[in-house]
């Protein structure tokens, strides 16, 4: 084992707070990382790993190495991608995390061509609508939706994604279509669990952006949760063009006030700051913005 093989493994298994997600994510045994890890604590002098029976946890001393070999490993990286870029050749892996609806539509649409181009590039998506520490949990890449709640992280934005007013055709046939976004007062509105107010609608009206004050008898955390339910004609719902596309495509829901919309949320690829992005990072970001850009509806 070389050093950089060692420092590699730990940082894998500290990120991932076991041996055996952190030797998957290398494509090594787990008997080997251990082996790895081992031997790298033997050549420090230092115990670098708490380990138990259920966890890994660092030492303080582990906690001050990983910390310090975390932008040496990327500095690695970042002139193995060099390398890379003069041989016009992209390899090694890129681990991804992005929420579960998008992730699972457009984002692996949008990826098939990269990994076309680039079979030395392996892909790791992890699809998650909850945030995830790019750093702790050994991520390259984010790609998020919506104003950015970490500011120390350095974005840059894919696209704009237009939020669109729907409902089922059964739906509008038993309760009728509303003619303005105010006539939504009389319809059951079915909403989305946020942070920010998600009974208040806002639209283009006049000139002016708008809110709408509106109410339901169901709420979810998950804007295909709500799609589904609206196209199951309960309701009327609002959510991102991506969610409601296949159901658009379907006939199982129809737009509503496409001229008065008002609101679109950013869609940004995010990544550590001070972090040297390699080659292959950098390829699939830039794929990203222009294999999405005009996709916002």
């Amino acid at each position: 084992m070389d050093t950089l093989e060692g420092m590699r493994t730990f940082a894998s298994v500290a990120a991932r707070g076991s041996f055996t997600d952190g030797a998957k994510r290398l494509g090594i045994s787990t008997k080997l990382a251990s082996k790895y890890v081992r031997q790298l604590e033997e050549r420090l002098g230092a115990q670098l790993l708490h380990r138990t029976t259920r966890s890994v946890t660092l030492t303080e001393t582990g906690e001050a190495y990983y910390r310090r070999c975390l932008p040496l490993l990327d500095q690695f990286d970042e002139l193995e991608g060099l390398v890379q870029t003069r041989q016009s050749e992209l390899a090694g892996p890129i681990r991804i995390t992005a929420p579960t609806g998008f992730g699972s539509t457009q984002l692996v649409r949008a990826l098939r061509p990269f990994l076309a181009d680039h079979p030395k590039v392996a892909v790791e998506l992890h699809l998650s609508d909850h945030h995830v520490s790019l750093v702790d949990q050994g991520f390259d890449l984010a790609i998020r939706f919506g104003a950015l709640k970490d500011s120390s992280l350095v974005a840059r934005k894919l696209m704009d994604m237009r939020i669109v007013c729907c409902a089922s055709p059964d739906y509008l046939q038993a309760n009728g279509r509303p003619g303005e976004p105010a006539a939504l007062a009389d319809h059951n509105c079915l909403l989305p669990v946020s942070a920010g107010p998600s009974d208040q609608w806002e639209f283009r009206i006049d000139g002016q952006i708008r809110s709408v004050a509106v109410r339901g008898n169901f709420r979810a955390n998950s804007p295909r949760a709500v799609a589904q339910m609206a196209s199951d004609g309960l309701g009327i719902a609002r959510m991102p063009l991506y969610t409601a596309e296949p159901f658009i495509e379907s006939g199982r829901l129809s737009l509503l006030f496409e001229a008065q919309e008002a609101k679109v949320i950013g869609l940004h690829a995010v990544y550590p700051p001070g972090r040297h992005l390699t080659a292959r990072v950098r390829a699939v970001i830039d794929h990203l913005a222009d294999q999405l850009v005009g996709r916002s509806g």
